[in-house]
C-alpha cells in the first residue's frame, strides 16, 4: 500500500506507452483506498488523481503528474436470484472478460455477447460498454462507488448512470469524482439470444453449431473478436478508438447518394448511425503506418502502437483521421478512447 515515485505505466495501459507516474499504489480494499488518498492529501498539495482498472481505454499524451491507483479490488458473487434472474455482483478490478467467462460457466446468461472486451468490470458501467447488439445497461443493476471528495460510499441505479451511447455520468458529470468499487448485474436464468448482428450467424453455421447456447454465442464472439482485432499483449492498441456517429437521416441519405456502399443502421427515430470503421476505410488510412503509429490493417476503428509510439504521435494521427473524414463526408468524429 506504498506510495511509489516516478513509476512507469507502460505495463499498465493496453497501448504500451511509456508515460510515468509522479506517484503510484495499488489499492484492494476501500480502507486501503480511503488511507491514499488521505494520506495523498496530507504529504502534497498536487491532489491530481487518476484511477486505473485495465487500462484498456485510455492513451496516455504526457506523464501523469499525480497520483495513480491501480483498482485490484476482487471477488465475484451471487447476492440475489428470483424467478426470472440471477444478481451477480463483481468487484471493479476483476478483470472483465474473466467475469463474462465465470458467468457462461454458471449458466448466468446475457453477457455473452461481450465477451473478450478487454479491460475491468469497472470500466463497463463508465464506458456503457457494448457489442453485438448488447450493451451494459441492458444488464445493468446497480454499482457502489466511493466519492473522493465526501469520503463515502453510495449506489447508483440504471437511471442515476444516465447511460449513454458509450457513456454514463461517470464520463461526464462526475468525471473524476467517484471510484467504482463493485457492479451488480442483472443476468437471465433463461437465455434470451441475440444473434442479428454483424457476423454472429455466419459464424455460428461456420461452427455447425446445432442447439445455441450462452457458451456458443461466447465462443462465436471470441472468433470473430480475435479475427480482426489485435491483441493488445502482440500490438499495443485500446479498441474501437472512435464512436460510431449519429447522423440525422436526411443527411445519411444525401450521403447514401454519393456513397451507395455506405454502411449505417437507424438510431432512434431521427438519427442513423454510421460505421465509422467504414468512414476511416474510404479515406484511406486502414494499414496506415508511420513509424511505430499506424491504423490496424484489418479494423479501421483500431489505433495501434508497433513498438515505441509516443502517445501524442497517435493522438495526432486520429486529429488527421478526424479531419480527413469531416472533409470527405462532413461526419466528425468523436474519440471513444480517455485522453490523459
Amino acid at each position: 500500500m506504498q506510495i511509489q515515485e516516478n513509476i512507469s505505466l507502460r505495463n499498465y495501459n493496453s497501448f504500451g506507452i511509456n508515460a510515468n507516474a509522479r506517484y503510484f499504489a495499488n489499492f484492494s480494499s476501500i480502507v486501503q483506498l480511503e488511507e491514499l488518498i488521505a494520506n495523498y492529501k496530507l504529504q502534497t498539495t498536487n491532489h491530481k488523481l487518476l484511477i486505473l482498472g485495465g487500462g484498456s481505454n485510455i492513451l496516455f499524451t504526457k506523464d501523469f503528474d499525480g497520483l495513480v491507483l491501480k483498482n485490484e479490488l476482487k471477488g465475484i458473487e451471487l447476492v440475489n436470484e428470483d424467478e426470472t434472474f440471477f444478481y451477480v455482483k463483481a468487484s471493479a478490478g476483476e478483470n472483465w472478460h474473466g467475469f463474462v467467462l465465470h458467468c457462461i460457466d454458471n449458466g448466468y446468461a446475457g453477457v455473452e455477447n461481450l465477451s473478450l472486451i478487454p479491460g475491468n468490470v469497472g470500466a463497463s458501467p463508465m464506458q456503457n460498454i457494448g457489442a453485438y447488439g448488447v450493451e451494459i445497461k441492458d444488464v445493468f443493476e446497480e454499482l457502489e462507488a466511493y466519492h473522493i471528495h465526501e469520503n463515502i460510499v453510495q449506489k447508483f441505479s440504471a437511471g442515476d448512470c444516465a447511460f449513454g451511447y458509450r457513456e454514463s455520468i461517470f464520463k461526464r458529470k462526475h468525471k473524476d469524482a467517484f471510484v467504482i468499487l463493485n457492479v451488480t448485474f442483472r443476468l437471465r436464468k433463461q437465455p434470451v439470444f441475440n444473434i442479428s448482428y454483424g457476423a454472429i450467424e455466419q459464424e455460428l453455421e461456420k461452427m455447425n453449431v446445432r442447439e445455441l447456447s450462452i457458451k456458443s454465442i461466447s465462443q462465436v464472439v471470441i472468433n470473430i473478436r480475435s479475427s480482426k482485432l489485435p491483441d493488445p499483449k502482440v500490438i499495443g492498441n485500446a479498441g474501437s478508438f472512435f464512436k460510431n456517429p449519429a447522423i440525422p437521416h436526411i443527411q445519411f441519405n444525401e450521403l447514401k447518394m454519393l456513397f451507395p456502399d455506405m454502411v449505417g443502421y437507424a438510431s432512434g427515430s431521427e438519427n442513423t448511425k454510421v460505421a465509422a470503421g467504414w468512414l476511416i476505410e474510404q479515406c484511406s488510412w486502414k494499414g496506415y503506418r508511420e513509424g511505430d503509429t499506424g491504423c490496424h490493417a484489418k479494423q479501421a476503428l483500431v489505433l495501434v502502437n508497433y513498438g515505441n509510439a509516443k502517445g501524442e504521435e497517435i493522438y495526432a494521427l486520429s486529429t488527421k483521421i478526424i479531419d480527413s473524414v469531416k472533409s470527405k463526408f462532413g461526419i466528425e468524429l468523436e474519440r471513444e478512447v480517455n485522453i490523459i
